[in-house]
């Protein structure tokens, strides 16, 4: 093991190289216990600066880290992104030419990398791992970095049998450290990690889950597409942002719907033919203001920092994967938004999925596990935040103020007697109706389907007349997320009840259900949101120095041929407004400005403040 690294080198490599004036969170600690040679396990959020803990002790370290990654767009991201610091970087993949694979093979061979970026497929064959062994003997192997950890883990969402195979880094090269890290991973998927890629040995750091810039919204399904537009017109006009939907048909009908309401919207799922998605992709990382629509097949790796808005049209799977789609937003650290618009259909449409699936009754059991947490999660009524982090294991110290259940609280009532009325009806029907049919049976209408049953003639007929169809269908769904009812797939999406409903149609057990809000009320906050999203530009967006400062960036992107963040994140942009710069020893202060981007941008960007003041453009 090597000696320890003295903290001033990670600093400086920080400042000068990065431009960041100090650590976040636990960066400190990482980049120090790997750069001294430790093996490492890292758990941070997405936004939380994974990169940085593997890049600094890469710098530090003599010899090329060599970074493991699944993710194709994230390569090429990154490698753009540190040549602009002047790092000498560089990826193998399947999307480079032979001709170009073998003159980065070269460069490696010859110490003449930093930092390479390799996909695992590529990494675990025979002549890239003999390859290893001759770099090792010759300019040496700084670090193995494997980012995504949790694709090692058979039970989750982004499984990578390739990774199971990484042990081999341990096996042929032991005196090379090695840092695992992910942003989404329960205590189970955690414990896999370390059996799989053999780190019992490292020292784990596992960061805060919490995304205190993100706010979460569910909103219950009346008309999901309008429904999204209000949000998008009131909040996030001219923003980027990702809209998440279960089937492709539906994908491509709501980009379709947007784009002839103005928006610029693109589809993207599997699918699409390679060129679409690419360049649909492409687009949404080198533009401004772009929205994707797309399943789950769009995302992971996806480094674009300003996304201000995720929002979905159907319940994701998981909590995991809820967590993992929203945490695109935001990873700038400025307030973003994550909405969801639910309702019991969803439910019914992912166990179908779940059911109808060749998985092993053990994995589909831990899935519905896993879609009953989300359930749950919908239905709660206490902040969001400490949900979400109470589901990863780590406790929340107070309401948020970032959720629509802390800035909105959701009144309650006692529901005990419309359950059992509810749950009643789903018994006497002979558990095998959907809440459409139910819920005529409770408002006492005789339509054609409950006369075809003769349900007119039950003794639950008309006794729910109190309640609104709108008010059943809240009980309904709470009911099935509470776990007092379940959808029967074999009786195409009836309900039936579960051992749980017993003591509450015996009267033993009450059940407090929350009172779903007019939408008035939501109508009537929609001033009060869109003026904090204008806030957290400070008036950004109505200066036109904001906008000439972005056309700049956008400018100097396209000559280069990269996204715009890959020259400033916004919050950069935003410092350089705020603050306005008068010189280059001044410029060299604003975080995310480090000595290579001073030295190609900073005269560039000062023009602008100078014509700006000048009256200029």
């Amino acid at each position: 093991m090597s000696c320890p690294v003295p903290s001033s080198s990670a600093q400086k490599i920080l400042h000068d190289v990065f431009g960041y004036s100090s650590f976040r969170g636990e960066q400190e600690a990482i980049v120090e216990h790997v750069a001294s040679g430790g093996d490492a396990l890292v758990l941070m959020p997405t936004g939380g600066g994974k990169s940085l803990c593997y890049q600094i002790p890469a710098l530090l370290r003599p010899g090329v880290g060599i970074v493991v990654s699944p993710l194709i767009a994230l390569m090429q991201d990154q490698v753009d992104a540190l040549r602009q610091l002047g790092v000498k970087a560089a990826f193998l993949n399947s999307s480079l030419a032979a001709e170009e694979a073998r003159k980065v093979q070269r460069a490696l061979a010859q110490g003449a990398l930093d930092i390479l970026y390799v996909a695992p497929e590529r990494l675990l064959t025979p002549g890239f791992l003999e390859m290893l062994e001759r770099v090792q003997m010759g300019p040496g192997l700084a670090l193995f970095a494997i980012d995504e950890a949790h694709c090692v883990s058979q039970w989750g969402h982004d499984f990578r049998p390739e990774y199971r195979e990484l042990t081999v880094l341990h096996e042929r090269f032991p005196a090379v450290p090695r840092i695992a890290l992910t942003a989404t991973a329960d205590a189970p998927t955690r414990n896999e990690i370390v059996e799989r890629l053999a780190l019992e040995q490292a020292r784990r750091f596992v960061s805060s889950f919490d995304r205190p810039n993100i706010r979460y919204r569910v909103t219950q399904k009346a008309n999901a597409r309008q429904q999204l537009l209000a949000f998008l017109e009131a909040e996030h006009p001219n923003d980027a942002g990702i809209v998440y939907c279960l089937s492709r048909r539906k994908v491509e009908e709501t980009a379709a719907w947007l784009k002839e309401r103005g928006w610029d919207a693109l589809p993207y799922h599997a699918g699409l033919d390679a060129a679409t998605r690419n360049a649909n992709q492409t687009r949404f990382l080198r533009e401004e203001g772009v929205v994707m629509v797309a399943t789950v097949a769009f995302g992971m790796g996806i480094d674009k920092p300003n996304v201000r808005f995720v929002a979905h049209l159907d319940l994701p799977k998981s909590m995991e994967g809820y967590y993992q789609e929203t945490g695109r937003a935001g990873r700038d650290g400025l307030p973003a938004d994550a909405w969801m618009a639910y309702g019991l259909g969803d439910v019914v449409s992912l166990r179908q999925l779940l059911d109808s699936g060749d998985t092993p009754e053990e994995r589909k059991r831990l899935e519905l596990r896993k879609l009953d947490a989300l359930l749950g999660y919908c239905e709660s009524t206490a902040c969001r935040h400490q949900a979400i982090l109470r589901y990863f294991g780590e406790e929340h110290p107070g309401n948020c103020g970032q959720c629509d259940n802390c800035l909105e609280p959701v009144d309650t009532w006692d529901g005990t007697e419309a359950a059992q009325k509810a749950l009643s009806c789903v018994y006497r029907t002979g558990q095998r109706f959907g809440v459409g049919h139910l819920i005529d049976v409770l408002l006492g209408k005789a339509t054609p389907q409950v006369e075809k049953f003769r349900h007119q003639a039950l003794s639950t007929f008309g006794i729910g007349q109190g309640l609104s169809q709108a008010q059943w269908s809240s009980v309904f769904r709470q009911l099935v997320a509470a776990g007092l009812l379940q959808v029967d797939m074999e009786a195409y999406g009836g309900l039936r009840l579960t051992e749980e409903a017993r003591p509450v149609l015996k009267g033993e057990k009450a059940v407090w259900l929350r009172r779903d809000p007019e939408p008035a009320k939501r109508r009537g906050s929609k001033a009060e949101r869109a003026a904090r999203a204008k806030e957290a530009f400070a008036g950004a967006n109505d200066d036109p120095l904001w906008q000439a400062l972005k056309a700049k960036r956008l400018e100097l992107a396209r000559e280069q041929g990269v996204p715009p963040y890959v020259i400033f994140h916004d919050s950069t942009l935003l410092e350089i407004l705020n603050r306005r710069p008068g010189s280059l020893t001044e410029m060299g202060g604003i975080s995310g400005v480090g000595q290579a981007k001073l030295a190609r941008y900073g005269d560039e960007f000062l023009k602008v403040l100078e014509d700006a003041a000048n009256g200029v453009g």
